[in-house]
Order: structure tokens, then C-alpha cells, then sequence
């Protein structure tokens, strides 16, 4: 075992799990799944079968990653946040396989208590305001808040907020790197 886990964490067989990657108090890994190296799964989080989680994925406490969601590297999950997988849930109905998927890109952030609607991928490097609704496609770089989530602005990939100028070029205040904005899209130069 070249991960480590609480002893209160369960583990169900066929599970795949990359080395480095930490499992916290009362977490519940569901197999098969893959979750990447160096990969911190907070306090009861909850994994359900085929999810995939990338290398360097933070996943804080309270966080459930249903069956159809995807990560990419390094991306974080913050406390609390909700995926869903079915969009027309009843008690009654029976969907089990009829899940959509959602895939979030790498260096992608999701706020704490944000609630991403299944169906939608999130670009990478996008940014999920704390309680935003994710309604619809997000794309890379993309600042998301509220409910349902607008665009409010262009993020970096050091997690601060780009102020582009009229000729559409921006610089990170923390990295030093720079960006462009160019036909709606966000490019790192």
C-alpha cells in the first residue's frame, strides 16, 4: 500500500489508488474507481464507482464524487461542495446507469457549498465562486458565482483575478505570466 489511510476510512476492493495520495477520518472509497498520486480526500468524502481523480486532486471534507464525474490534475474540491448525477431525480423512478456526465478540467477550483448540475464541464484552470449553482458549460479560465453561476471575470492559473487591458492581454500579480483575451477565450501566453 503505497498510500495512506484513517483507520475509519473504507476501502471497497477494486479501488485503485496512486502513491502519496491520503485518505482522512470516515471517508468511504468505492470500487472500481482510479484516483491519481499525491491525490488529499478530506473528512467523509465519499467516491463512488468509476470516478476518476487525477494527480494532485483536493477533495475537502463533506464532498461527494458521484458516479460519472471526472478530474483532471490538480484540481480542488472545496468543503462541502454537491455533484450530481441524474438530472431529473424521483424516489420512485429507477435511474441507476442513466447518469450524465460531468468533467472538471485541470487546476480547475470549486468553492465551498458550490452545487455543479450534471452535464456540464468546467475548463481548466475555471473558477467556482463558494455557493455558485454550475448550470451550464464553464469555460477555461472562467470566474463563476452565484445562483444560477454568471461569469464575472477571467482567473489565472495562480488562482488570481485577471484585468484585462483594452488591447486583451493581462499579467498574473502573483506568477508573473501572461495572458490573453482573445475571441472569448483565454490563452496563457
Amino acid at each position: 500500500m503505497n498510500y495512506s489511510a484513517h483507520p475509519t476510512a473504507v476501502i471497497d476492493a477494486g479501488a485503485q489508488i496512486g502513491e502519496g495520495t491520503k485518505i482522512w477520518h470516515f471517508s468511504h472509497i468505492m470500487g472500481p474507481c482510479t484516483i491519481g498520486a499525491d491525490c488529499n480526500l478530506g473528512q467523509n468524502v465519499v467516491i463512488s464507482p468509476d470516478v476518476i481523480l487525477g494527480n494532485n486532486v483536493k477533495v475537502q471534507n463533506n464532498v461527494s464524487i458521484y458516479t460519472g464525474v471526472t478530474c483532471d490534475d490538480d484540481v480542488f474540491l472545496g468543503p462541502s461542495c454537491v455533484f450530481t448525477n441524474v438530472t431529473n431525480p424521483r424516489s420512485s423512478v429507477v435511474r441507476r446507469g442513466q447518469y450524465s456526465r460531468t468533467h472538471v478540467g485541470k487546476g480547475a477550483s470549486i468553492g465551498a457549498n458550490a452545487t455543479i448540475v450534471c452535464g456540464h464541464n468546467i475548463g481548466p484552470y475555471a473558477f467556482i465562486g463558494a455557493g455558485a449553482v454550475v448550470t451550464k458549460n464553464i469555460p477555461a479560465y472562467a470566474l463563476f458565482v452565484g445562483n444560477p453561476s454568471r461569469q464575472v471575470g477571467w482567473m489565472s492559473e495562480y488562482g488570481h483575478r485577471l484585468d484585462f487591458d483594452s488591447e486583451g492581454h493581462a499579467t498574473c500579480t502573483e506568477s508573473g505570466e501572461a495572458y490573453e483575451l482573445l475571441n472569448g477565450e483565454v490563452l496563457k501566453k
